[in-house]
């Protein structure tokens, strides 16, 4: 018997969840024992479920291409053969966060890609560099839950990822205003040029509540705990456009900074290749031997180069330099199905097993 966490896919059959079945094949922890999705697909093996929909470059691993697929609703059938479930459902908000409250109260831990859960106030946000001391909310929201070992954690919006970290990096220098535009990647969508022919060659210039995520979201990474709820961080002030762009995978900001205290780009970069966080001080299996690096190439980062950096989970951030009418400027690059989804969740998932939060069930 292997000794590795038995992990559920919920929503195993879309891209996201085709993601984490390519991500956790061979890992170290954790074992894919089942794979959930719509009635439609319940009832089929993985490989027939998937079909041609196939959308990640490495194959589909053996392991899964046999397994069942379980009807996500349910809920006490799937959380019975697995240890945790990692959550990329296609429903709506209000759906999402029941059913994953759902899977919490059978005692089930839940690690969620999706947006529904972000802002509720005792459920912890991740991004495990920055804020792994939120996990401490998840006593206070077992309380409400009425349980003993499940919750929701969830991860951030994909996007933020190619600069927040850079401006937690610069903390000390108090970033107070901040501009940021977003080039983001199709797949960011759950896509590929072959799904959506009218992104070659195109820009569109709007996606739907992105903006929002993009402004609001890295202040709860930055917020504390208070009374069992997380409290978002009141600076910076973050203003962003979000567009689509004709990319399959990485999603580039374009950003523009005001600090409270004068610094140069020296100690910038400094803070930049320096920064490491608690993935790095554990040595997680999936984290990045070095987060953050600053690459002194007027062309760089680019999508093509370097979008998989440290295996995808890595930050690239180029053209920091002084700026006219803010302090300085520059140009990050993540990898937004990797760090920004799956692989993101990933990290998240092994940071609470090794904190304690998630183990075998008995």
């Amino acid at each position: 018997m292997s000794d590795k966490l038995k992990v559920g896919i919920l929503g195993a059959t879309g891209m996201v969840g085709q993601r984490f079945v390519a991500l956790l094949e061979n890992h170290p922890w954790f074992e894919v024992t089942a794979v959930a999705a719509s009635p439609r697909s319940a009832g089929k093996t993985y490989q027939e479920a998937v079909g041609e929909r196939w959308k990640m470059d490495s194959p589909m691993p053996e392991a899964v291409r046999s397994l069942m697929v379980m009807n996500v609703n349910e809920v006490e059938k799937v959380a019975a053969g697995v240890d945790f479930v990692f959550s990329a459902v296609d429903m709506t908000k209000e759906e999402i966060k029941k059913i994953e409250e759902d899977y919490a109260r059978t005692e089930t831990p839940v690690v969620s890609n999706n947006s529904a859960h972000r802002w509720t106030p005792d459920v912890p946000m991740l991004v495990p560099e920055i804020n792994p001391q939120h996990v401490q909310v998840i006593e206070a929201q077992r309380k409400r839950l009425g349980t003993t070992r499940g919750f929701v954690a969830v991860k951030p919006n994909c996007s933020i990822q190619s600069y927040a970290p850079a401006l937690t990096a610069w903390k000390e220098f108090e970033p107070y205003e901040v501009v940021a535009t977003t080039y983001q990647a199709i797949s960011g969508a759950g896509k590929t040029f072959k799904d959506w022919p009218e992104m070659e060659g195109n820009i569109i210039p709007y996606i739907g509540g992105e903006e929002e995520k993009s402004e609001k979201e890295p202040l709860r990474l930055w917020g504390e705990i208070v009374d069992g709820e997380i409290v978002p961080a009141a600076s910076p002030v973050i203003t962003s456009q979000c567009i689509r762009v004709p990319v399959l995978n990485g999603h580039t900001a374009a950003v523009f900074v005001k600090f409270r205290k004068k610094t140069t780009k020296e100690q910038l970069i400094e803070k930049l290749v320096n920064f490491s966080g608690k993935p790095q001080e554990l040595e997680l299996p999936s984290a990045p031997k070095r987060f953050l690096r600053y690459m002194e190439e007027d062309n760089r980062p680019q999508v093509t180069l370097d979008v998989d950096y440290e295996n995808g989970m890595g930050i690239s951030i180029g053209r920091l330099r002084e700026d006219t009418v803010y302090d300085y400027k520059f140009v990050g690059l993540s990898h937004n199905t990797v760090r920004g989804a799956a692989g993101g969740a990933v990290l998240c998932a092994e940071l609470l097993k090794a904190m304690g939060y998630i183990s075998k069930k008995d």
